[in-house]
């Protein structure tokens, strides 16, 4: 020894967390991410309890064709071939009804418009029996197109390579297509909705020029010729609140722009809603016992 005193030797023993394993809190998160999926789960089934028949086919529709909507705008797919765009005001129910609401808590007004879906997709059938129940039209079939849209039944009678509508740039109707407007036309007889009716052409352009008699002319003209043969099959006149040309601006088939289906006859049925938005001008409808009166 040098005579000089030792120093002790101090050991310090330093207590480490351990790892969470059973008892960590990380199983909280994964729980709390399973209630969290519930919750919507759940309630994205209440939503879909609580929607209307009609809501729920334009939702349908929109994810069928969502590009559609998404190159012709609109705020649903019943828009993207509508004339009829924008809001507007909503329906009234008759005086002394306004306001009041079922059992199921629903107003006179969301009823009313139940029963319209119902009555329409009634004719979309009727429609349907009555072209298949002709021999002479049944073959037809495949050229008409039935559709539940954001503004009503929208009917299409397109055209064939081999079975055209009309004589060749003209609105002169072929026999099989007046029978078609007559037997669509006895139908619409029978409903209180107002119709808007429009005509549709490829985009194969006259050779006259700017000026001269164009695709503008042509489906304005074929759209007024089916209007007559309507009218003749028993629609009342006064329904209908619209004739549009609409020449190649809405073409079905827009990769193939000459395609024939593009030619085309568009009559829409027009609900409530979509009768008060052409309407315009601040005018209202109002149900009565279930039938248009503007």
């Amino acid at each position: 020894m040098d005579g000089k005193k030792l120093q002790p030797i101090i050991i310090k023993r330093v207590k480490r967390g351990k790892h969470g394993g059973a008892h960590g809190g990380a199983w909280k998160i994964a729980y709390a991410d399973f209630v969290t999926a519930m919750m919507a789960f759940f309630l994205l089934m209440w939503l879909l309890g609580s929607t209307s028949k009609g809501d729920l086919q334009g939702i349908a529709s929109y994810f069928s064709n969502p590009v559609k909507v998404s190159l012709m705008g609109g705020d649903g797919a019943g828009d993207s071939t509508s004339i009829i765009q924008g809001g507007g005001p909503r329906l009234e129910t008759s005086k002394g009804n306004e306001g009041k609401k079922g059992k199921s808590g629903t107003s006179d007004l969301s009823n009313s418009e139940l029963n319209e879906s119902r009555k329409l997709q009634d004719l979309k059938r009727k429609i349907t029996e009555s072209i298949n129940k002709r021999p002479n039209l049944s073959e037809y079939k495949n050229q008409i197109k039935l559709e539940m849209t954001r503004d009503g039944l929208q009917i299409d009678i397109m055209d064939h390579q081999k079975r055209p509508m009309f004589d060749i740039g003209q609105a002169v109707i072929k026999p099989y297509m007046r029978e078609i407007l007559h037997e669509i036309g006895a139908s619409l007889k029978e409903i209180d909705n107002l119709i808007s009716l429009s005509g549709h052409t490829d985009a194969t352009q006259y050779s006259s020029g700017p000026r001269g008699y164009s695709n503008w002319e042509l489906s304005a003209d074929r759209a007024n010729a089916s209007r007559r043969e309507l009218v003749i099959g028993g629609m009342p006149p006064k329904k209908l609140k619209r004739i549009a040309g609409m020449a190649e601006t809405n073409l079905l088939d827009a990769q193939n722009p000459s395609n024939p289906i593009n030619r085309r006859i568009s009559v829409l049925v027009l609900n409530y809603e979509a009768a008060t938005r052409l309407i315009g001008d601040g005018t209202k409808i109002t149900l009565q016992k279930e039938a248009l009166t503007p």
